[in-house]
């Protein structure tokens, strides 16, 4: 068990990782979930922290400290991507998300596509300096790729887990999708919606594909990417029926990916261009 939880990864793989993970942050606060800043001006009373919230405890938020988080943030979260001082702007900023998330969540809305991405953040600042072309394998990057691998699998088959323990085995057979599509749905879900007993077939799938995710650690590692690039058109497939898009999971979920190919690919290009330079004639 030990053997396959720090499995060693090339150091690049997880430079690339860690480069994504930090650019979305940045991304986040200004892109994808803007609308988290605007709980500075939300009234305290209405501020009903999550149970971590209440542990600690967290403050209230306030204009100063919600602003103050989201500038630090912006600045940290690309310095960290550089790969510099790893270790102590990579705690920086997931300690700072960490709160982000807590007053995002805290107000009766809470997003269960930001556990991958959390445990990505607060598992690499273990990992510490790594390298876009440094091949050697790393037992600290696999454990952190790994773990973060598990906490992706998590939120799909935990998702399965509550969608029964809530709504019974009913829910396969219920109108959930059906009112998804009437509240947020698209043209393309309208297309789909009329044809007969296709969301029931729909919910039996979700089920199931949840449910079944744990076994992508079993699949053989040729077969591994073909069965993320499926995990992916799961989401397409729903981003484009019900504009849902689970951004920071999908970002979480490149952890599966084989991501030094890409230093490997730039370098192959970059020695074709300077071949090519060096035989073209003045």
């Amino acid at each position: 068990m030990t053997r396959w939880l720090t499995e060693p990864v090339p150091r690049s793989r997880v430079a690339f990782f860690r480069t994504i993970v930090y650019v979305f942050v940045f991304l986040d606060l200004v892109v994808f979930t803007p609308w988290v800043r605007a709980h500075a001006n939300t009234p305290g009373d209405l501020y009903q922290p999550l149970m971590i919230g209440r542990l600690l405890p967290l403050p209230t938020p306030t204009p100063l400290l919600v602003n103050t988080i989201f500038w630090a943030l912006l600045v940290l979260s690309l310095a960290a991507a550089t790969g510099r001082a790893p270790r102590l702007l990579g705690w920086a900023v997931f300690i700072l998300y960490f709160e982000w998330m807590i007053i995002a969540m805290s107000y009766g809305k809470v997003d269960h596509d930001r556990i991958g991405f959390l445990v990505a953040l607060a598992v690499l600042p273990t990992v510490g300096r790594t390298r876009f072309r440094d091949q050697s394998l790393t037992e600290a990057g696999g454990w952190a790729l790994r773990v973060t691998q598990i906490a992706v699998i998590c939120t799909y088959f935990l998702a399965a887990l509550a969608k029964l323990r809530i709504g019974g085995l009913e829910w396969v057979t219920s109108g959930v999708l059906a009112q998804a599509i009437i509240r947020r749905g698209t043209e393309l879900a309208d297309m789909i919606a009329v044809v007969p007993g296709l969301l029931i077939v729909s919910q039996f799938g979700i089920i199931a594909f949840e449910l079944l995710s744990p076994l992508i650690f079993v699949v053989p590692q040729r077969w591994r990417n073909w069965v993320v690039a499926f995990f992916y058109s799961f989401h397409v497939a729903t981003f484009a029926t019900i504009t849902i898009s689970f951004a920071p999971h999908l970002i979480a979920m490149t952890s599966f990916l084989p991501l030094e190919r890409i230093g490997r690919l730039t370098r192959r290009r970059a020695g074709s261009s300077a071949a090519t330079a060096d035989v073209t004639p003045d």
